[in-house]
């Protein structure tokens, strides 16, 4: 089940807090085919391709709530992942389209099992699709590129990746 952005922690949070910048903690999922390609989704805020992403809600895991944006973002259901990327510090903090301002702390997953029928169309995206690694479409969200860097670094290393 969704729940509304002004139903949310983050958005009861940015009610009480008005224009002051908050933490906001939140996961990002790397779905990938048996081919390799990668899981973009289309967002309906702004246009732009990106992964799979959303925030922490109050009584869940990082790791659920990343299972949780995939399946609200996509359809697919996740049974297994590996984190692989915190994104925290102050170079992290940006306004947003609505003009709220965020430092996020983010952690990335490779989701490494999952099932379903892909959704195209929900209520946060416009069209959802797997692409080549090489084939990225645009408008692309500046996160993707860095988050598949950080994976094939993860992956050549196995260290976990600290930004």
């Amino acid at each position: 089940m969704s729940v509304s952005w002004a139903d949310s922690y983050v958005g009861q949070l940015r009610a009480l807090a008005g224009d002051r910048t908050l933490m906001f903690v939140g996961a990002r999922a790397v779905v990938r085919d048996d081919a390799g390609r990668v899981l973009l989704i289309q967002r309906s805020d702004n246009g732009h391709w990106a992964m799979p992403a959303g925030a922490m809600e109050l009584g869940e895991s990082i790791a659920d709530c990343a299972a949780r944006e995939v399946r609200e973002e996509t359809g697919l259901l996740t049974s297994a992942v590996t984190a692989f990327s915190l994104y925290t510090g102050p170079d992290r903090t940006n306004t947003n389209m609505y003009g709220h301002t965020y430092q996020v702390f983010t952690v990335a997953f490779r989701v490494d099992a999952w099932t379903g029928d892909l959704l195209t169309v929900t209520d946060e995206t416009t069209d959802a699709r797997f692409y080549p690694m090489d084939e990225l479409p645009s408008p692309i969200s500046p996160s993707v590129v860095e988050t598949l860097a950080d994976l094939a670094a993860f992956e050549r290393t196995g260290r976990m990746v600290l930004k």
